[in-house]
Order: C-alpha cells, then sequence, then structure tokens
C-alpha cells in the first residue's frame, strides 16, 4: 500500500511523455498518495487517458492545460492548487522516467523531518547520461554555488525534489521567470536566497532510449541559451544581494571555538 500524507503530494508536469507517462504514474501511486498530474497541453492524448484512470482511482488527480506553457508554468498550476486544497510540500518528478519513484517515500520523509528545507536529488548517473549533458550540468552547478554563496546545492537541474509550497509560489509570483526549463535551477537559487537551507539525497537518473519509451524535449542550443540568460539574471541579483547574503552567513556561523 502506498504511503498517505495529509501535507506532502507528488505533482509531475507532462508534456507529450507518451506510453511512459502511464509507468510514470503507476511507479508513482504505487509509493505515494495522492499523485497530481497536470498536462501541459500535451496533443498525443495522454492527457485524456490518463483522465480516465484518475475516475477509478481516488489518489490521482489531473489538470488538462489548453494549450503548452512549460515545465515551471505547469508547476505552478499545480502548487497553486496544492496550497488551496491545504498541502504544504509538493515533490516534483518528471513523467518520462527518468526519475526514482521508488525513493518518493525516502524523500517525504527527510522533509517531514524538517519541512523547513528543500530536499533536492543529487543525481547519480550510469552510462545512459550523455556525455555532454553531464558536462553541461557541471557548468551550471559552478553557476548555481556562486549565485548561492555556497549555500550547499549539490544539483541544480535535477527535478526530483521536494519543495515547500508556499514558499515556491511566493518565489514565482514576484517575477516573470521560472515557466520553462529555467525553473527547476531559479527555484533552487531563489528559495536559498530566502533562507530555505538545501537537505540533499543521492538518487540515480536514467536517460531512456526511444526504444525503451524515453522522450526528450531538450533542446542543446535553445535551452543552453535559456539558461546563459537565466544565469546573467540571476548574477546581476547575487551582487546586489551580496551583502545581505554574507551578513547572513555570519550571522548563522558557529562561535569560534580556540
Amino acid at each position: 500500500m502506498p504511503d498517505v500524507s495529509p501535507t506532502h503530494l507528488v505533482l509531475i508536469p507532462s508534456y507529450n511523455t507518451g506510453e511512459r507517462l502511464f509507468s510514470t504514474v503507476t511507479a508513482a501511486r504505487a509509493q505515494w498518495s495522492p499523485v497530481w498530474v497536470v498536462i501541459d497541453g500535451s496533443t498525443d492524448g495522454t492527457g485524456e487517458r490518463l483522465q480516465q484512470m484518475a475516475g477509478s482511482d481516488p489518489g490521482l488527480r489531473v489538470w488538462l492545460l489548453p494549450a503548452n506553457q512549460g515545465k515551471g508554468a505547469a508547476v505552478l498550476h499545480g502548487l497553486l492548487a496544492a496550497q488551496e486544497a491545504g498541502y504544504t510540500h509538493s515533490l516534483t518528478m518528471d513523467s518520462d522516467g527518468q526519475h526514482p519513484a521508488d525513493l518518493i517515500p525516502a524523500f517525504m520523509q527527510a522533509s517531514l523531518a524538517r519541512p523547513e528545507t528543500m530536499v533536492l536529488g543529487r543525481p547519480i548517473f550510469d552510462a545512459s547520461a550523455p556525455l555532454l549533458r553531464v558536462r553541461g550540468r557541471k557548468v551550471s552547478n559552478g553557476w548555481t554555488q556562486l549565485e548561492t554563496l555556497f549555500a550547499g546545492i549539490g544539483d541544480s537541474l535535477y527535478g526530483f525534489r521536494v519543495y515547500p509550497v508556499a514558499g515556491l509560489i511566493a518565489v514565482m509570483s514576484r517575477q516573470p521567470w521560472m515557466r520553462r526549463f529555467d525553473f527547476d535551477t531559479e527555484a533552487v537559487v531563489r528559495l536559498a536566497w530566502r533562507g530555505v537551507k538545501p537537505v540533499n539525497i543521492d538518487a540515480p537518473v536514467k536517460y531512456l532510449t526511444a526504444a525503451e519509451g524515453g522522450v526528450s524535449h531538450f533542446r542543446y542550443v535553445r535551452d543552453n541559451v535559456l539558461l546563459s540568460w537565466m544565469h546573467s539574471r540571476l548574477m546581476f541579483e547575487f551582487v546586489l544581494r551580496l551583502p545581505a547574503l554574507i551578513w547572513r552567513r555570519l550571522r548563522h556561523q558557529p562561535p569560534f571555538q580556540p
């Protein structure tokens, strides 16, 4: 039986993932209840089929957005509904089968033990990981470490993580970005700026081939341009916030022991 929580839910944004969506949702439901899915304007018919599944599963809810708006926009739609329903935390995971559904309970328990934190997956790659993306990830993580004054974020791009719902809504409502592929990184940077500390947990990531039903909407040129623009904005804000970040870091340092 899956664990059931009145405060923590699983939120899965999905766009044209094909058949892999159903195995992802089934795996998540085997571990947790409730599981919510936001279909971000998919045109492959998966949203309507998943709604039919939800009709006989009270632990599953599905939203169909009329047009594709981006991962961050889909997550925000789910977060607002979660807040209205009284949920305080949300574990986000991708719908393409890359994330380890069997670790959902461990991540949720870490969040329940320290609800003031964000629980972040730290990816463990296998041979399926494209080398170019792994190297690019290291560059993005380096910028994230600097932008947060080395707050301890293990990985800025891995979307398998637990967020405090109210804090993330507050972050997203104050600026127009974080609606597409830039969501994952900017979310952890801005939450760190608000003083939300990270808890890092190792988790495997699997890059599925097309034969395995893998679907990727990542575009190297387009999305790397988006990430570069995002880090440029964050670095500009980081410079403005630097005195406050240093002051907060000094205030929370333990006293010197001779």
